[in-house]
Parts: C-alpha cells; sequence; structure tokens
C-alpha cells in the first residue's frame, strides 16, 4: 500500500521531531554531566561573558596561577580592566593589569574570532575556556571553526538556579535550555554546509 503525499510528509515530520528531541535528550545529559576537570594549568584562561559565575570562575582560576593571563571576551563597550577588577574584588590592580585583557565580542562566533587573534598575538598553546555549561556545546564548536590551533580546556560554569534534572518545569530555563540546544544545531548544520 502506497502511502499519500500527506501521510509522508506527516512521518518526515514526526522522524525530524524525534531526532530533534532525542538529541535534545543527549544534550540535556550533556549539560548535567559537565564538571571542570583536573589539570594543573593551562598558559591562560578564557571567559566569555553572559552569564553568571563566568567571571569569577576566570577571576579564581588566575588567582590560582591557572593561567598566565586572563582574557574576557564579550565585555561592554568602554568597560575598563580597572573597573572590572573593581567589581569582582580584586585589590591587587597591579598584579592582574598586566595579564588580563578584553574584547567586545557580541556573540559566540565573535567571541571565538577575537579571542583567536588574542591568543596567536600572545603566543597561547592552551587554554581554559570558562563558559556556561549550556553555551559550552557550541562555543566549543566555534571554536574549533575559526582554527584556533590550541589545546582547549572546557571548565563548565553551571549557573546557580538552573536546576537539570527539572529545567522543563521553569519556562525561564525551558527556553533557555532549547534556545541553546537549536542554536547549537544551527552552528552544526552552518558549519557542515560550508565545509
Amino acid at each position: 500500500m502506497r502511502l499519500s503525499t500527506r501521510s509522508q510528509i506527516l512521518l518526515i515530520l514526526l522522524a525530524v521531531a524525534a531526532l530533534w528531541l532525542g538529541g535534545l535528550f543527549w544534550f540535556v545529559r550533556d549539560i548535567s554531566s559537565m564538571t571542570p576537570p583536573e589539570v594543573p594549568s593551562a598558559d591562560a584562561v578564557v571567559v566569555l561573558t553572559g552569564g553568571s559565575g563566568r567571571l569569577e570562575a576566570g577571576f579564581d582560576l588566575l588567582k590560582k596561577g591557572m593561567g598566565k593571563k586572563l582574557y574576557i571576551s564579550g565585555v561592554y563597550r568602554g568597560m575598563e580592566v580597572r573597573t572590572l577588577m573593581k567589581l569582582f574584588g580584586q585589590e591587587s590592580k597591579e598584579k592582574l593589569d598586566c595579564c588580563v585583557a578584553m574584547g567586545n565580542a557580541e556573540n559566540t562566533m565573535e567571541n571565538a574570532a577575537e579571542t583567536a587573534a588574542w591568543l596567536a598575538k600572545e603566543d597561547v598553546q592552551s587554554f581554559y575556556l570558562v563558559t556556561a555549561n549550556y553555551h559550552m556545546r557550541r562555543a566549543l564548536l566555534e571554536f574549533r571553526n575559526v582554527g584556533a590551533d590550541v589545546d582547549v580546556i572546557p571548565w563548565p560554569v553551571a549557573p546557580e538556579k538552573l536546576d537539570m534534572k527539572n529545567w522543563w518545569r521553569n519556562p525561564s530555563f525551558r527556553g533557555l535550555v532549547i534556545r541553546e540546544y537549536s542554536k547549537y544545531l544551527l552552528a552544526l548544520v552552518r558549519y557542515a554546509v560550508i565545509r
């Protein structure tokens, strides 16, 4: 028995929806299992701003000597290192002034591009990439696609109130996770088409 065109379209849509949901399930499990690695140190620390806990984690890694320099990508235009350090309680301005640089990217693709340029200029061979756990997969993909030929060590930050066991119950968290998953899929498709 041959299916009608309408039935075929419906089956295709159901298959796509099932694949999308399966991918979302994997994405949520991946986010939930992310933890900072046990690596003694790297050449630098890179923080992609935009969420809670990221800058604090970056400054903490720098203070602990786990990187010699800190690059903050995505800072509001006009903000200075001194202002940032004051915001995050850094008392030793002289010590950190030499080691903290900032960029003003407005999205993840720009984060990767401006950071890659800074990495090359500073001759960095390895760095911790600090961003939210839900943002890490897409960030890693963007860094891979700008040709940053260095060792990237993911340092995922779990946002305080984001409960990954019950994310689907809270409309804000549900929207955040689904939106980030969709952006990740679009980035995958974009780079698959470019290659």
